[in-house]
């Protein structure tokens, strides 16, 4: 999603909002993400593409790592994801990798890679943990923000 993504073209526009608006924005994602409940009045980073829904950054995983559905490819998996290539079936069920939950699709989850601590991507399921492990093909999830993306880079240079 963020292979090409310029801040100075791909940000429409940037406003203060009421007070009343940052409430709802904030209820949405605790909505979204229960358990960040505990740290809803720190400032906590999230962006969202057009009106979908609102994703965490790598940096707000990082700091909140147990806040999110984890999933976990093996170490072959880790290069391709870090060029922004989607996760396949097969990198998320051998023998490095794990499902602890079951999942339904479209569920935003954080990647992590065998042996790694930090996650390196957020990703959107595009099956359910039960089908990924059924069916072993084809794209489980899709790749949403890596490390060093232009997006993960555009907060360095903010």
């Amino acid at each position: 999603m963020f292979k090409k993504f310029n801040i100075k073209e791909d940000v429409a526009t940037q406003s203060l909002v009421k007070t009343s608006v940052q409430r709802s924005i904030r209820s949405k994602i605790l909505e979204q993400y229960k358990k960040l409940e505990p740290f809803d009045q720190q400032t906590i980073l999230f962006f969202q593409h057009f009106d979908g829904p609102y994703y965490p950054t790598l940096r707000l995983l990082h700091k909140y790592p147990d806040a999110f559905p984890r999933l976990q490819v093996d170490r072959g998996a880790i290069k391709f994801i870090l060029s922004g290539a989607n996760i396949m079936c097969p990198g998320l069920t051998s023998k490095g990798a794990r499902m602890d939950e079951d999942l339904p699709t479209d569920t935003i989850v954080g990647v992590f890679a065998e042996g790694k601590e930090h996650a390196l991507a957020i990703g959107l399921t595009k099956m359910s943990t039960e089908d990924i492990k059924k069916i072993n093909k084809n794209i489980g999830v899709e790749n949403v923000h890596y490390l060093n993306d232009p997006l993960w880079k555009s907060f360095i240079e903010a």
